[in-house]
């Protein structure tokens, strides 16, 4: 349970300490579920496959006397496509832009390319802690050489192993941000945990369970749009209805799937996910569309992936 935060008003009279703190790392480490834990609820939607998060989120973590503000970045990766170019440039942008950076690594599968990430984030000249992520799926053994390894790379503040996924080592990176923020006052009220509007909230939501139930190229080949929200009071009742854009006609059979089955599912698991976060019932309509080749077009690419670049 948090502690009770107080007003946004009196945090500007108040010696309150706040700041932007980047997650970077390559895709798939772990960043959205770490985020997630960190906040206490979901603000950034997961996959096991990589490259799920498209664009900068920003996740509000605010306390008595301190608000930090989470930016789950994309992963950071050698793109070759205009689209997954514009997914790094987010990445590589918030570096720029933060106070803090905390740079996630899979401790189960290393890269070669690590000591190249590094070199970007020590070009961002930022204080930086490192976490070592997934410590539940190594022996203990393991770990000590790795930290050492790491140790001689870089000044870290701190290298902190946790399990994301479990919740382990989540409130030592809290204190150990809490002891590197500025003063400052808090930039969001603080009930606020996410800056995403609630359409792009559906919109992610639904983008999640494709992800969850499709497979090779047909989930990077989607992007969802909310046309539409009405709220009808009498029946506590949440219409909401949106399109997913697929970019080849050949694939919207496999979206809709057989007699509809798989729209079926998706809008259902979106539904109930929906309506548990917002305690009301949802009605979820959902269509599909074909954009041909939408993600090789950057205003259709700024239009329904990367929105907050519009």
């Amino acid at each position: 349970m948090r502690a009770e935060t107080k007003s946004f008003e009196e945090t500007k009279e108040s010696k309150t300490r706040s700041g932007f703190v980047a997650i970077v790392g390559f895709p798939n480490v772990g960043k959205s579920t770490l985020l997630n834990r960190i906040i206490g609820t979901k603000v950034s939607i997961v996959s096991p496959k990589p490259q799920t998060t498209r664009f900068n989120i920003k996740g509000v973590l605010t306390q008595d006397n301190y608000q930090i503000v989470f930016i789950d970045t994309p992963g950071i990766h050698d793109a070759k496509s205009l689209f997954n170019k514009m997914m790094v440039e987010e990445a590589l942008e918030a570096l720029e832009e933060v106070d803090l950076i905390l740079w996630v690594v899979d401790v189960t599968h290393r890269l070669p390319e690590e000591e190249r990430l590094l070199d970007i984030i020590k070009r961002a000249d930022k204080p930086t802690i490192l976490v070592l992520n997934k410590i539940d799926l190594i022996k203990k053994s393991e770990l000590l050489p790795m930290i050492d390894y790491f140790s001689k790379l870089h000044d870290f503040k701190a290298i902190i192993p946790v399990s994301a996924l479990k919740s382990d080592g989540i409130e030592r990176i809290i204190d150990e941000l809490v002891k590197l923020l500025p003063e400052g006052p808090f930039y969001y009220e603080p009930e606020r945990v996410t800056d995403l509007p609630f359409s792009l909230l559906v919109s992610e939501i639904v983008r999640e369970k494709i992800f969850q139930l499709t497979y090779q190229e047909i989930p990077y080949s989607t992007a969802v749009k909310v046309e539409q929200i009405k709220e009808d009071e009498e029946k506590n009742l949440l219409y909401i209805q949106a399109t997913i854009f697929i970019e080849r006609d050949s694939q919207k059979g496999i979206i809709i799937g057989k007699q509809g089955q798989m729209l079926k599912k998706i809008g259902t698991l979106a539904r109930e996910e929906l309506e548990f976060l917002l305690g009301k019932r949802i009605y979820l309509d959902l269509w599909v569309k074909t954009l041909k080749d939408w993600r090789e077009k950057e205003t259709h690419i700024r239009k329904l992936a990367i929105p907050f670049r519009e």
